[in-house]
């Protein structure tokens, strides 16, 4: 089955946008790992949740999916798992305001 060209495009743009987030706050946290780490991180997040929301789905999913994603924060940057709740938290916050301002940027269609 082939995946529609809106999907993959979505999920590219998707993937930059969270690599970029993730890059900056690892910056913020005096990481020294570059963009590939991030662009991983933000990958491997992508293939946790979606795994997550296809076995189990629903509210225990998300969350699920977020402690494995913090294990993967954790094991990518070399920290504790308190930094990369930090860590976590601060991506989740830069996420949700770049995706309340983005899809205002280029006005109605």
């Amino acid at each position: 089955m082939a995946l529609p060209m809106e999907v993959l495009i979505g999920f590219i743009i998707s993937l930059a946008i969270s690599t970029i987030i993730i890059y900056i706050v690892s910056k913020m946290f005096e990481e020294k790992e570059g963009v590939g780490t991030a662009l991983l991180a933000a990958f491997i997040g992508s293939v946790i949740y979606a795994l997550s929301y296809y076995f189990i789905g629903g509210l225990l999913a998300s969350v699920i999916g977020g402690i494995g994603w913090l294990v993967a924060i954790s094991a990518l940057y070399n920290t504790g798992l308190l930094k990369s709740l930090g860590m976590a938290i601060l991506i989740w916050v830069f996420a949700a305001v770049i995706s309340f301002f983005l899809p205002t940027l280029v006005g109605p269609l």
